[in-house]
């Protein structure tokens, strides 16, 4: 990654370091140890710790904050030329993803930060029926009324080696009977690292894309039918998969959805409506010279532990 000049001795404040995306941000911001400064922002320090030998020394920073709080957030951004918002919640998703977006996009230009990237995702909408793509509509709506300068990126399903997407349904490959919900809906994964990319980039060359919105998706666009297909090749499993009708999945979300553990919830349901696939014309990771890394180039090596002899299958031992 190239730094602008003066990026170096800058602070860039991450908050969410320590999540699943943040892993690689941070990485790919460190850049070998001649990246800027970081400032990881975490509301449970403990989750952030394992970045601290990734960074040069001096080059890191942790710091406690709760994007639900305008305190916290404040002390946060103090100082900083850059801050990227990488923080969502499925439980929380008002007052995190509406309401905490907005706090971070005031809090950065109260405090004269040049840059601020928001991850968000493919279906934002303020006018979603489900309240994950309206809670991060609204928080689009926050950030640009008070930062309109912004970088938003809207990635589709991210993937990657600790993700809880490609883990989640190859660990469903070993039963008898999968059921498929919606198995026609499309997505177009996109590879952890790549997200990580353009994060970087956004954050280092922030005149070309300030102010804009990309889509973020990966190189092609698969139903779930045929992802939950290839898990069960790259796992070596052979279930029988059941298409459950709407109207069977939609009331099992109607009613168990509530569960803790349950299956699907009514909001991923109402999610499940529409494709999460990169729009017509929307700019990508094109835009940031970054070729899209395809989901069978790397999700097999990790997957190989769902095997039933994790990854020595299909590896002949000698007898003596």
């Amino acid at each position: 990654m190239e730094l602008v000049k003066g990026m170096k001795d800058a602070i860039v404040t991450v908050f969410g370091a320590g999540g699943f995306v943040g892993r690689y941000a941070v990485q790919e911001l460190f850049a070998g140890g001649e990246g800027p400064r970081l400032r990881l922002a975490q509301r449970n320090l403990r989750a952030a710790t394992f970045l601290r030998p990734l960074g040069a020394l001096g080059q890191n920073q942790f710091v406690r904050a709760d994007i639900r709080r305008k305190d916290s957030v404040a002390r946060a951004v103090s100082g900083a030329s850059a801050v990227v918002n990488l923080v969502g919640s499925f439980a929380e998703m008002e007052a995190v993803q509406a309401d905490g977006a907005a706090i971070v996009a005031e809090a950065a230009a109260d405090a004269g930060v040049e840059t601020l990237v928001h991850i968000s995702a493919i279906g934002a909408d303020p006018n979603s029926p489900s309240r994950y793509g309206r809670s991060k509509g609204e928080g689009e709506q926050g950030i640009r009324a008070a930062f309109p300068g912004a970088t938003i990126l809207r990635p589709s399903i991210v993937f990657g080696r600790e993700d809880a997407f490609t883990n989640r349904f190859a660990g469903l490959m070993s039963l008898p009977v999968v059921p498929v919900v919606r198995g026609a809906t499309k997505f177009q994964p996109v590879f952890v690292a790549d997200l990580a990319k353009a994060i970087g980039q956004a954050v280092t060359d922030p005149k070309r894309h300030a102010g804009k919105t990309y889509e973020i998706g990966g190189p092609e666009q698969i139903s779930m039918r045929d992802l939950l297909h290839r898990l069960a090749e790259w796992t070596g499993n052979s279930p029988h998969f059941l298409d459950l009708p709407d109207a069977v999945a939609g009331g099992m979300a109607r009613f168990t959805g509530w569960a803790p553990g349950a299956p699907i919830t009514w909001d991923q349901w109402l999610m499940l409506q529409q494709d999460n696939v990169v729009s017509p014309g929307a700019e990508g990771l094109e835009a940031f010279g970054i070729t899209p890394t395809p989901l069978a180039a790397v999700a097999p090596s990790w997957l190989v532990r769902f095997r039933k002899q994790g990854r020595f299958s299909g590896v002949k031992t000698v007898e003596s």
